[in-house]
């Protein structure tokens, strides 16, 4: 049960980007574990939505997030909402979404994932290569998993989402065109 927050929609934009582990200290403050190894958005929002465990899909709380840091392998916030430990932990496994519009801009030929998934990619002849169903941190690159139908068949491609291979992404159109043949 989370405490007494007030309740809200999750905006129409919202995107999931983490979840609360546990309390931490005794004065409210709380630990997330981000989705990403970059969690600025985290950083860059100042309000919060959670949802609980098990919750309707638009059961969210409003947070206000006063403070919020990195520590070790995750990250600690505070707010005025959650006053003492007691509070923080009634938060653990909270899903916490932030709205995509506040999320901090992206510099150039930088993507946030989420706004990749969905892109139509295409080769430099105009042959349809798929549709990006998720990405895969590799290691050293990035890799773009594309979900595709062939003679009535599922195929799934992966293309490396380093400059050698994409030529362009352009978000407004919803298309990444790159290097690849679709025999790769």
């Amino acid at each position: 049960m989370l405490p007494a927050l007030e309740a809200a929609e999750l905006p129409a934009d919202a995107i999931e980007v983490g979840r609360i582990a546990d309390a931490w200290g005794i004065k409210g403050w709380f630990k997330v574990l981000p989705h990403s190894a970059q969690p600025e958005a985290l950083f860059s929002s100042k309000r919060w939505f959670l949802q609980a465990p098990g919750a309707s899909a638009n059961a969210a709380f409003r947070l206000a997030i006063r403070e919020a840091k990195e520590h070790s392998d995750c990250i600690v916030a505070s707010s005025e909402d959650v006053p003492d430990r007691n509070a923080a932990e009634a938060l653990r496994g909270a899903r916490v979404f932030v709205p995509r519009s506040s999320f901090p801009t992206a510099g150039d030929d930088e993507y946030y994932w989420v706004d990749l998934i969905g892109l139509l990619v295409v080769n430099r002849e105009g042959v349809t290569l798929g549709t990006v169903r998720e990405l895969l941190a590799t290691g050293p690159q990035t890799t773009l998993v594309l979900a595709a139908e062939e003679d009535g068949k599922a195929v799934e491609r992966m293309v490396p989402f380093v400059s050698v291979f994409v030529d362009k992404v352009d978000l407004p159109a919803r298309l990444i065109t790159v290097d690849w043949q679709p025999d790769f």
